[in-house]
C-alpha cells in the first residue's frame, strides 16, 4: 500500500503517520506553505483517536524534499458511503503544494487510493482539484477578520444594532472560565452537546474534544450563571489567529445575550495571548449562523470545495439541508439528551 502511485518528476506515495520523523518532516512543510490546522498531521492524528477514523496521507518528493502534501481521513459509518475527506471533521484542507501541476498528482493518487479502499468518493476542502471533479463555491462561506487592539474599537467594528446585543451581554454578570483541564472540558461537552441537539445534529465523541485540547494550541472558554455553564467554545490557535471551532449555547443563552459575551470574551482573550485576526469559521450560505456572523461585522468568503466520485460505488450525502434527512433532524430535536448523548456519537463518527 506504501508503493508510489507513478513517477512522473515526483514520487507520489503513501505517508506513514506513525513515523515520527515523517510527521514532523510534514509538520515543516504546512507551516512553510502557510497551511491551516487542518492540514497537519496532527489534526489528523486526533482525529483517529478521538473517532477511530483513520489517517492518511499523500506525500509528493521531489529530489528527496517535500513539493507537495495532502491530508486524508478514511471515514467509514454504517450509515453512510466510505469516503476520503481532505481533512475529516474540518473546514479546511485539500492538497498543499508548491504548484498546481503536484496538486493534480496528488488528487490523482487520491482517486486510486480511494478506488483500493472501495471508497466512493474523495471529498476536498479547499485547494486545487483536477478538471472533472465536482465543484462546489456557493454553499459555504467563511467569516475573518482583524482583532482590534483594544475593547472600545473592537464594539465599533460590530454595527450599531447587533452592539446593542454585545453591549447587554457585557452588562451581566456571568463568571468566566478558560482553560483545558479535564473539568473545562466536561463543561464544555455538557452546554455544546445540548446545543447541537437543539438544532437536530448527532453530537460528536467527546474523545474527540479530548485528543484535539491534547495535540493542538488549544483551550475552551466558557460562561457561568451561577453553577451553571450557559455558553462554551472550543477554540484553536494558529499563527496569528484564533478560531472559535466548537461553541455553543444553552436555551437560556439567547435572552441573557450569553453568546455575544461568550465571542466577546474570546476576542479579548485571544488579544492577550498576542493574536491579531479572528476567524469566526465557516457556515452554510443562507442560516442562521451566516446571519449572526455578518451581523458582528465580518465578510463572508466563499468557500471552494471540490468532489470526485467513483461512478461504479454510491457517494455519500450528509447534507442536513438535504431533503432526505428533514425528518430525522426533527425527530432528534425532540429526543432526551441522555438518549442523544449515547447514540450521537456513534453516529456522528460518520459525518466527518
Amino acid at each position: 500500500m506504501n508503493a508510489p502511485f507513478y513517477h512522473a518528476g515526483q514520487i507520489v506515495r503513501l505517508c506513514d503517520l506513525a513515523d515520527p520523523n515523517e510527521r514532523a518532516r510534514i509538520e515543516g512543510f504546512v507551516a512553510r506553505m502557510g497551511g491551516t490546522p487542518f492540514h497537519r498531521p496532527a489534526w489528523l492524528c486526533a482525529v483517529e483517536r478521538g473517532t477511530g477514523q483513520r489517517a492518511r496521507g499523500i506525500i509528493a518528493e521531489s529530489s528527496g524534499e517535500l513539493a507537495g502534501w495532502l491530508p486524508l481521513t478514511e471515514v467509514r459509518s454504517p450509515w453512510f458511503p466510505a469516503a476520503l475527506v481532505s481533512t475529516g471533521f474540518a473546514v479546511g484542507g485539500g492538497p498543499l503544494a508548491a504548484s498546481s501541476a503536484v496538486a493534480q498528482k496528488l488528487c490523482k493518487a487520491a482517486t486510486e487510493l480511494a478506488r483500493r479502499l472501495a471508497c466512493g468518493s474523495v471529498e476536498l476542502r479547499g485547494g486545487d482539484a483536477p478538471e472533472g471533479w465536482a465543484i462546489i463555491a456557493d454553499r459555504h462561506a467563511n467569516f475573518a477578520g482583524p482583532i482590534a487592539a483594544d475593547d472600545a474599537r473592537q464594539l465599533a467594528v460590530i454595527p450599531r444594532k447587533h452592539r446593542a446585543e454585545v453591549r447587554k451581554g457585557l452588562d451581566r454578570d456571568f463568571r468566566i472560565t478558560i482553560g483545558k483541564a479535564p473539568a473545562d472540558l466536561a463543561a464544555h461537552y455538557a452546554i455544546y452537546s445540548e446545543s447541537v441537539r437543539n438544532l437536530g445534529t448527532p453530537v460528536f465523541p467527546r474523545a474527540l474534544f479530548a485528543a484535539m485540547i491534547e495535540a493542538l494550541d488549544a483551550d475552551t472558554l466558557t460562561l457561568w450563571e451561577g453553577g451553571n455553564p450557559v455558553a462554551s467554545v472550543l477554540s484553536l490557535y494558529h499563527g496569528d489567529a484564533v478560531m472559535p471551532y466548537w461553541g455553543g449555547g444553552s436555551r437560556a443563552a439567547r435572552a441573557s445575550r450569553a453568546n455575544e459575551r461568550l465571542y466577546f470574551e474570546l476576542m479579548r482573550h485571544a488579544r492577550a495571548r498576542g493574536c491579531l485576526r479572528f476567524d469566526f469559521g465557516r457556515s452554510k450560505v443562507g442560516s442562521g449562523a451566516y446571519a449572526y456572523k455578518k451581523n458582528w461585522g465580518f465578510e463572508a468568503e466563499p468557500l471552494r470545495y471540490a468532489t470526485w466520485t467513483d461512478g461504479a460505488l454510491r457517494p455519500r450525502n450528509i447534507d442536513p439541508t438535504s431533503s432526505e434527512y428533514s425528518a430525522r433532524i426533527e425527530l432528534w430535536k425532540r429526543l432526551p439528551m441522555a438518549v442523544t448523548n449515547r447514540l450521537g456519537p456513534v453516529i456522528a463518527k460518520g459525518l466527518a
